[in-house]
């Protein structure tokens, strides 16, 4: 699944803020500043390494609330020690080692190098080549060429029947395409267009960002092949509450609501 908890660490002024300003737009997320939350949530904290320990604690905290939400989150945190990141919690660690020493000699002590890491942030290049070195280790581009599950629907709406079978083609084979069959208009059952279609699957599976691709295809009411086609045919069935969804209740309940 994709990456949602993100900690950006390293010395006072190694440009920690600078690559999360970079990258939270490429991936969506909501950053907080560990400065920031330390002058408006915890003004009761010292430097001190058990405060810092404690500050850890709190970032790692709202940082969970976000992933909990279905967001993605980057802290941009010192984190300097092994006690402060295995108090923050398993996050994806980018260090940013672009300088010997930062302006707090306090710090500066105190700072242990992470024994283990996701990616390393050297002085060479800039913040926005970082980024996107990150966004590649985050979000991996779709690869058409990987071994992929074929799904044909028409999703009016998309529902989490249509999730988790989705969900069981990813864990058989690694990655999805779902084809939208544009049967937009054609009647009562199918007010949807493939943008709203696809605006909605997206957001269902974006933990799954880079393992799916979703394609419009033409009103495809027959699937026929010859022999030796060089892939398999298979129903998914999956628990029986999962099987009774309806996209026609998920309609009339929606039609309800308005």
């Amino acid at each position: 699944m994709a990456v949602r908890k993100i900690l950006i660490m390293g010395l006072p002024g190694a440009g920690k803020t600078t690559l999360a300003t970079a990258l939270a737009p490429l991936i969506g997320a909501v950053v907080f500043n560990a400065d920031a939350v330390r002058a408006n949530l915890s003004k009761d904290l010292g430097f001190a390494h058990e405060d810092r320990v404690e500050h850890a604690r709190r970032m790692g905290w709202m940082c969970d609330r976000v992933v909990e939400a279905g967001g993605t989150v980057i802290a941009d945190f010192i984190c300097p020690t092994e006690a402060t990141r295995d108090t923050f919690g398993t996050a994806f660690t980018i260090w940013v080692d672009r300088i010997e020493a930062g302006r707090f000699d306090d710090t500066n002590r105190m700072f242990v190098a992470p024994g283990q890491f996701d990616l390393r942030v050297t002085s060479e290049g800039t913040p926005q080549y970082w980024a996107e070195q990150a966004l590649m280790r985050l979000r991996p581009p779709f690869d058409p060429q990987q071994p992929t599950a074929l799904f044909i629907g028409r999703y009016q709406p998309f529902h989490a029947g249509h999730q988790r079978l989705i969900e069981e083609g990813l864990r058989r084979v690694g990655q999805v395409c779902i084809a939208v069959r544009n049967t937009h208009g054609t009647d009562t059952r199918n007010p949807l267009s493939f943008f709203a279609v696809k605006q909605r699957i997206e957001a269902a599976l974006s933990a799954y960002a880079g393992r799916f691709a979703v394609v419009p295809l033409p009103n495809i009411t027959n699937v026929f092949y010859g022999r030796d086609v060089g892939y398999a045919i298979e129903r998914i069935v999956l628990d029986e509450e999962t099987e009774a969804i309806s996209a026609t209740n998920v309609r009339m309940l929606s039609s309800m609501a308005r």
